[in-house]
């Protein structure tokens, strides 16, 4: 998710993956998949790069767990609190290299 602001101030999380185009009349509005209007008071790069870190720590998440080296915040403070594997995140088997 990514975090907007309406022109009155308030914040909201928007899920990139449903944003069909971003324009930039004066004002700029998110216009999703299902026809949905959103004026924000960001401008059209700030979303855009908004949408681009998501994809991108999507991405670095998928790798981190790939290796074998995720942790998620809320785990790590569980982990130091509690050694309990239920409900605990498991990464990814190591892939052999070819």
């Amino acid at each position: 998710m990514i975090r907007v602001t309406r022109l009155n101030g308030e914040q909201f999380a928007l899920n990139p993956d449903l944003i069909e185009r971003v324009e930039g009349h004066p004002d700029t509005v998110v216009f999703l998949v299902d026809g949905t209007r959103y004026v924000v008071s960001e401008s059209v790069d700030d979303v855009l790069l908004g949408i681009r870190e998501y994809r991108a720590s999507i991405l670095a998440t998928a790798y981190e767990m790939d290796r074998g080296t995720y942790r998620p915040a809320a785990s790590v403070a569980a982990a130091d609190v509690e050694d309990d594997a239920e409900g605990a995140v498991l990464p990814f088997p190591a892939r052999e290299e070819r």
